[in-house]
C-alpha cells in the first residue's frame, strides 16, 4: 500500500545546477517520482543530456541556460520555464563549487591566500544562486500561495575547515538564509528547507580508478563507510517536495553518511 501524501505525480520542478553532479542526481529522481522537470545550467551540452534521461523515463524535460548567479538570468530561466510548464511547484537551487586556500599565505607555506575574485566567485556560486533563484520564482511561488523551495547546502554547513573559508562560509549562510526565507514565506503557503550533501563524486566526470579512489578514502572517514550516489540528496528532496512533508519548513538536512556528527 503506498501513500497518497508522498506523491509527487505532475509536479512541475525547476532544478538550478542540474547539468551534472547532484543537481543531475536531483532531476532523475523526481522524474523517476512522476514529475515534469526543467533542468538549468550554464551550457546547452550538459543539460541536453539529463533531458535526454529524463525523456526516456516518460516524463517532460526542459533544458533551459544561464548563469544562476545573475539576476537577469536567473529571471530568464524562470519566464522560461513558467512559459512551458505553466506554474511551478517545486524550486531546487544547486550550483556550487569550491576552491582550496588559505584566507592569507600562512607562514611557512608556499600557497598564496585568496584574491579578492577568489572570494566573491566562490560566494556567489554557492550563496548568491540561492538568492536568485528564491529573487527570481519568489514572486510566482507567493501568488500561487502553495509550493516549495529547496537549496542545496553542504555539509560545510555545520563545520568549518581551514582551507575553505569561502566555501563553508557560504554553505552556512545558505542555510541561515533557508531560515530567514521560510519564516518570511510560510504566512503564504510556502515552505523553504535546504538539503545538506556531504562526498557525491559524479563518477561521469572522472576516471573509475578516480572514483574508487574517493570510495576507499571514505571508507576510513564517513561513518557509514562509503561515498553517496547522486540520487540520494534526490530522494529527500522529493520528500521535501511532498505533501508528506506540508509541515515542515526552515530547516536544513544532512544527507552525508554522518560525516557531519563526526568528531575529529
Amino acid at each position: 500500500m503506498s501513500l497518497a501524501e508522498f506523491d509527487i505525480t505532475g509536479q512541475k520542478v525547476l532544478i538550478v545546477g542540474a547539468g551534472r553532479g547532484i543537481g543531475k542526481g536531483i532531476a532523475l529522481a523526481f522524474a523517476e517520482a512522476g514529475a515534469d522537470v526543467a533542468i538549468a545550467s550554464l551550457t546547452e551540452a550538459t543539460v541536453g543530456k539529463v533531458a535526454e534521461e529524463i525523456r526516456a523515463m516518460g516524463r517532460t524535460a526542459l533544458p533551459v541556460t544561464g548563469d544562476a548567479t545573475k539576476a537577469a538570468d536567473m529571471e530568464r530561466i524562470a519566464a522560461q520555464t513558467l512559459a512551458a510548464f505553466g506554474h511551478i511547484d517545486t524550486l531546487v537551487t544547486c550550483v556550487g563549487d569550491s576552491i582550496r586556500k588559505p584566507v592569507v599565505k600562512l607562514p611557512g607555506s608556499s600557497e598564496e591566500g585568496m584574491t579578492e575574485d577568489d572570494w566573491h566567485n566562490v560566494v556567489n556560486i554557492n550563496l548568491t544562486e540561492a538568492f536568485q533563484g528564491c529573487r527570481a520564482l519568489g514572486p510566482h511561488l507567493l501568488e500561487r500561495g502553495q509550493g516549495s523551495v529547496i537549496n542545496i547546502s553542504g555539509w560545510a554547513s555545520f563545520r568549518g575547515r581551514p582551507g575553505y573559508s569561502a566555501y563553508d562560509a557560504a554553505k552556512a549562510g545558505v542555510m541561515r538564509f533557508t531560515e530567514t526565507v521560510a519564516q518570511e514565506w510560510a504566512p503564504f503557503g510556502v515552505r523553504v528547507n535546504a538539503v545538506a550533501p556531504g562526498s557525491f563524486p559524479d563518477p561521469d566526470q572522472m576516471s573509475a580508478e578516480a572514483y574508487q579512489t574517493r570510495q576507499n578514502d571514505a571508507k576510513g572517514r564517513v561513518p557509514l563507510g562509503r561515498i553517496g550516489k547522486l540520487k540520494e540528496p534526490g530522494y529527500l528532496c522529493v520528500f521535501l517536495a511532498s505533501p508528506a512533508a506540508s509541515y515542515i519548513t526552515g530547516q536544513t538536512w544532512a544527507v552525508d553518511g554522518g560525516i557531519s556528527i563526526k568528531h575529529p
